[in-house]
């Protein structure tokens, strides 16, 4: 059922594990952990893993790929042969290449994780839906904080999470655990 799958990564960069180190409310922990999990079942079934990074143009952005906060978090460290993309927008489909390296690959699915789910994440699998893939966002695969409300004060990380991956859920693929990613997962 997954002979197509690709497991894309996106954005884990050493700047999430900053935001969160310096206190800021977020959802799923465990994120980084079920990201390794996914990475290493997807490399066990001979799937392929994508690499997805942020490399921010603006001086004061701390996701540039020439600043330690910019490289993988060991939890999606490239393996030697995956492909890496980096881009400078919210999606990793716009002046990457993404979408040509993975339908020459014959990719028609794939199973998104990284962060920050209500931005790069959000907008990737947006536009892999419009694309044409199928697409599977893995909710505790996510990396995802408060946010600061328009009006004042902060939305919490958990409401932020459940508004993202409903809005997801509703119009663009499926929202599942990655338990059941991996149970899915051709034998080795």
């Amino acid at each position: 059922m997954y002979e197509n799958t690709a497991l894309l990564i996106v954005d884990m960069q050493q700047e999430m594990a900053n935001v969160a180190a310096a206190g800021r409310p977020q959802a799923n922990p465990q994120a980084e952990q079920r990201v390794a999990e996914l990475a290493a079942g997807f490399r066990a079934a001979g799937l392929p893993v994508v690499h997805v990074l942020h490399d921010d143009p603006r001086a004061e952005s701390k996701f540039r790929r020439d600043l330690p906060s910019g490289q993988p978090l060991p939890c999606a460290i490239p393996a030697e042969g995956e492909a890496v993309f980096w881009k400078t927008g919210s999606s990793g489909f716009v002046g990457t290449g993404l979408a040509a390296h993975l339908q020459a690959g014959g990719v028609t699915r794939l199973a998104i994780v990284g962060g920050v789910a209500a931005f790069c994440v959000n907008s990737t699998a947006r536009s892999a839906a419009n694309l044409g893939f199928e697409i599977e966002v893995v909710e505790d695969a996510l990396v995802a904080f408060a946010l600061p409300a328009r009006k004042g004060g902060d939305l919490d990380a958990e409401v932020v999470l459940e508004v993202t991956l409903s809005a997801l859920q509703a119009g663009f693929g499926t929202v599942l655990p990655a338990a059941e990613v991996l149970e899915r997962l051709p034998a080795a």
